[in-house]
């Protein structure tokens, strides 16, 4: 398959769309991002790669840096920790509060907000401090993407801090159910230096190459986490990976992903792949509104899905 040519076609069919979709703006630092860049890359299991835009660019790679912090959570405590976090759509908005409340205080899965701060308390837990938490989740990132440049933007992260006042009401809210060990300011700013990570489409696919082969890098063999692991991963990207509109992406694109609203979307094809694609403007779930359109095609022109 050429691969390079479909990626090409691609990028020449959503050029119309780059227009659509609007910046994260409600958090300042990403408000001036430019809206009309596209990229997408490929990662396959013999190490090649196929891109096409603007694919070594950096971008925040946001709420997809929770398919890392769950990937290490789920490494340590299995299935304890389902008790503190769910693994259900939540139906909701990311920030949702009153589904939290209604539910005293546990999360719908790790993929929401307050289920990746749940995640972030659970990795300062067993890491002991808040630092060390962030460092060993980001040399995880940094291992899988076989990069060691991946940093976090100081800048992102104190300004979703300061503007993150709900993410601090969902952090509190839980505290009040018994659901937060740590205290709120250390987790929730964890959480935020997490989502401030910047990566390109380039190493977020071939970040995802774990999870497409049952937990072992392919192409250096190492096993990072059990094949069951990867596969309950995967099943959650699936059903919960992009908000309230995860079942709308799994009927239109057929893969487990995960979106970020800087822009960033990462999906996978067992046993082939990694792919991740980079498109600033969302739509109003906070996906990437190219990005999803771009998969869609891929998965359309390739014949390739789970499904």
């Amino acid at each position: 398959m050429d691969y390079q040519a479909i990626l090409n076609e691609i990028a020449a069919e959503v050029e119309p769309l780059l227009e659509k979709g609007k910046v994260a703006d409600y958090i300042p630092a990403l408000a001036s991002v430019e809206k009309k860049q596209f990229a997408m890359s490929i990662t396959l299991f013999n190490g090649m790669q196929y891109s096409v835009g603007v694919a070594d660019t950096l971008f925040s790679i946001q709420s997809i840096s929770k398919v890392f912090s769950f990937t290490l959570a789920l490494k340590f405590y299995s299935k304890d920790l389902y008790k503190r976090v769910g693994r259900e759509p939540s139906g909701n908005p990311f920030n949702s509060l009153v589904q939290l409340e209604y539910e005293r205080g546990k999360p719908r899965n790790p993929f929401i907000n307050a289920g990746a701060i749940v995640v972030a308390d659970a990795l300062i837990n067993h890491y002991g401090n808040k630092e060390t938490a962030f460092e060993e989740v980001q040399k995880f990132i940094q291992e899988v993407s076989c990069n060691n440049s991946i940093a976090s933007n100081p800048v992102v992260a104190a300004s979703e801090m300061e503007h993150g006042h709900r993410n601090l009401a969902l952090a509190n809210l839980m505290k009040s159910f018994g659901n937060l060990d740590n205290e709120v300011q250390d987790v929730v700013e964890t959480y935020f230096k997490l989502c401030a990570l910047e990566m390109s489409t380039k190493t977020l696919s071939r970040s995802m190459l774990y999870l497409a082969n049952h937990g072992i890098d392919p192409l250096c063999a190492k096993q990072f986490i059990s094949p069951n692991q990867a596969k309950r991963i995967n099943a959650v990207m699936l059903t919960c990976g992009h908000y309230d509109a995860s079942g709308d992406f799994a009927f239109h694109v057929g893969l487990p992903g995960k979106s970020g609203v800087g822009g960033g979307i990462v999906a996978l094809i067992p046993k082939v792949m990694g792919i991740a694609v980079f498109s600033p403007g969302l739509n109003a779930q906070g996906n990437s509104l190219v990005g999803t359109k771009a998969l869609e095609l891929f998965t359309t022109k390739t014949g390739l899905s789970i499904f």
